[in-house]
């Protein structure tokens, strides 16, 4: 629109006259630009150009705008046939057609500095944001993952096998070990390798195994393409963890926990199942702080590209589901 504005008024001045057809083109024109940036906007989100670096960004950019300049040159000549101003000579003079496309491919190249400027502030801006709440997260993820209970309980499993069975408390003092490993050395890029989150979740599931005993009962379904995937780290114990302690651990005969994985379209869905049965929409009634910890990760990391739900699959088993893309790394939340 503002270009159509400063055609139309520089139109008006150098003529002298208001010219209805002219204005009429230049709005048109005006609308051209409008939807031709709106389609390469669609494929620039398709073909993630906002995540590449700015070697393999500017020469596509240079390359695409003066072919959107081209394009648009072609496209505005039928308006000007129809409103009667079109000339065949000027129309296809191969001057005419590179001069006026290389002033369209400027106008091109500065909206896309513009898009550009302002998706990269706005991923710094969410950089920003996420580093600023990792480290309320962390501690948070702490409180609920590593809390004085867990390891009491852990130290006392550990502490009963010693002597009964000396090699199985070996092996559970590895997995404690592991586990705080784990955590204490989570850093703040956000992403780890699933695989390194799946050793965890066994080492968790393997402690708790000790506590419960056949009350205790743990399925996996893992898909082999998981592991091209990373995932936020600790997330999917917390949400095992939140599956023992508000669903199998309430119940008297013990329950299930099942992980499984599917992978389809490029992106991981990653389902956990638990005996139990959630009140109002929450595990016992309460939002626990490990799932709205999930969900601000999720939010912060992904934006609207993944989603999160929890639901009472039945009357005996509670479903928490998770999909997430596969295209993000370290680096492309950290961008800026």
């Amino acid at each position: 629109m503002f270009y159509a504005i400063v055609q139309m008024v520089s139109s008006s001045v150098a003529s002298g006259r208001v010219n209805p057809k002219r204005l009429i083109f230049f709005l048109f024109e005006g609308f051209l630009f409008l939807m031709v940036t709106h389609g390469f906007r669609y494929l620039l989100k398709r073909w993630r150009w906002l995540f590449l670096n700015m070697l393999k960004l500017i020469p596509l950019i240079l390359v695409s705008v003066f072919g959107l300049g081209l394009l648009t040159y072609f496209l505005r000549l039928p308006m000007s046939l129809l409103l009667g101003i079109f000339d065949t000579n000027v129309g296809f003079n191969i001057q005419n057609i590179l001069g006026l496309s290389s002033v369209y491919a400027v106008i091109f190249f500065l909206w896309s500095v513009l898009y550009f400027t302002y998706h990269y502030f706005d991923q710094y801006s969410k950089s920003l944001k996420y580093e600023a709440s990792m480290i309320e997260i962390e501690l948070n993820n702490l409180k609920s993952q590593l809390n004085p209970h867990f390891i009491f309980n852990a130290l006392n499993s550990i502490r009963a096998l010693v002597d009964e069975n000396p090699i199985k408390s070996k092996q559970a003092i590895n997995q404690l070990s592991n586990i705080l490993r784990s955590s204490l050395a989570s850093d703040k890029k956000g992403l780890t390798e699933f695989d390194e989150e799946l050793k965890m979740v066994k080492d968790y599931l393997g402690l708790e195994s000790i506590r419960f005993e056949e009350r205790l009962r743990i399925e996996f379904d893992i898909h082999p393409e998981s592991n091209t995937f990373l995932v936020p780290p600790l997330m999917i114990q917390t949400l095992v963890e939140n599956g023992i302690k508000h669903g199998v651990s309430k119940l008297k005969k013990g329950g299930i926990v099942q992980l499984k994985t599917y992978v389809n379209d490029d992106k991981l869905k990653i389902q956990i199942r638990n005996s139990g049965h959630l009140v109002n929409g929450s595990k016992n009634g309460k939002s626990g702080l490990g799932l709205q910890n999930t969900v601000q990760r999720l939010k912060l990391i992904y934006g609207d590209e993944a989603s999160f739900r929890i639901i009472n699959e039945s009357d005996n088993f509670v479903l928490t589901e998770i999909t997430i893309p596969q295209h993000y790394t370290n680096e492309s939340i950290n961008r800026g």
